[in-house]
């Protein structure tokens, strides 16, 4: 992967299989780079199916400036505890507000093991699918500098941290990627036999994207 002096470094994406990270890859493949999707298993109640649907997305991309996925392992149930994430219990619904769905130090925890990966294979880049108004503290550009500044000092390494979304609403993705395999995508988490739920709070937010950007929905939910 490393290459000759003159040879572009590749981009990594934190890629979850979710509509904003699998446009991400896509986009970042069609600027002409060469990306690096990868996807942290934190052993969350969902990602089993979230991981396989990333893997059919990202089967659809051309091999030629999408690298193979990288998985890394990094368990957090012994710092989660019994957190619905980790239990599937009490899952948020579609009723909940978004700050219900927080899995806290998420960003820091992605990227703390992605960017030791990244320094250790020649990356020159890191990117997150951060969409505009996300209100948590982790996701914001004060947290995004700091964490640069610290690679830097920490692993001698220059790791810029991408967030080319934070301008866009999930509906502005959803209508950039509507000709992608988005059926192939996944936002649930409360999954039944391997579907979206349909019910939870993620499936409400991807329905209300789908159904306001005008891009068709072919998402298979368990409620339908």
């Amino acid at each position: 992967m490393t290459g000759g002096p003159d040879t572009p470094r590749p981009v990594a994406v934190l890629a979850s299989g979710g509509v904003d990270s699998a446009v991400l890859v896509a986009d970042q493949s069609r600027q002409g780079r060469v990306v690096q999707p990868i996807y942290v298993r934190f052993g969350l109640a969902w990602e089993a199916v979230e991981e396989a649907h990333l893997r059919r997305f990202l089967d659809t991309l051309p091999p030629a400036s999408v690298l193979p996925l990288v998985v890394l392992e990094e368990p957090v149930a012994d710092v989660y505890g019994a957190h619905w994430s980790v239990s599937g219990a009490d899952v948020p619904d579609e009723d909940t507000p978004d700050s219900a769905v927080y899995l806290p130090g998420r960003n820091l925890l992605l990227l703390a093991k992605a960017s030791v990966w990244c320094a250790l294979h020649a990356v020159g880049s890191i990117a997150l699918g951060t969409l505009k108004g996300n209100p948590f503290a982790d996701s914001g550009p004060t947290f995004f500098g700091l964490f640069e500044s610290l690679v830097s000092e920490g692993l001698v390494h220059s790791l810029p941290v991408m967030t080319p979304y934070v301008g866009l609403s999930k509906i502005e993705v959803v209508e950039r990627g509507r000709d992608l395999a988005l059926r192939h995508t996944f936002s649930c988490i409360d999954p039944r036999r391997d579907l979206h739920c349909g019910r939870c709070n993620k499936c409400a937010e991807r329905r209300r994207a789908f159904a306001q950007s005008g891009v068709c929905d072919l998402t298979v939910y368990a409620d339908d």
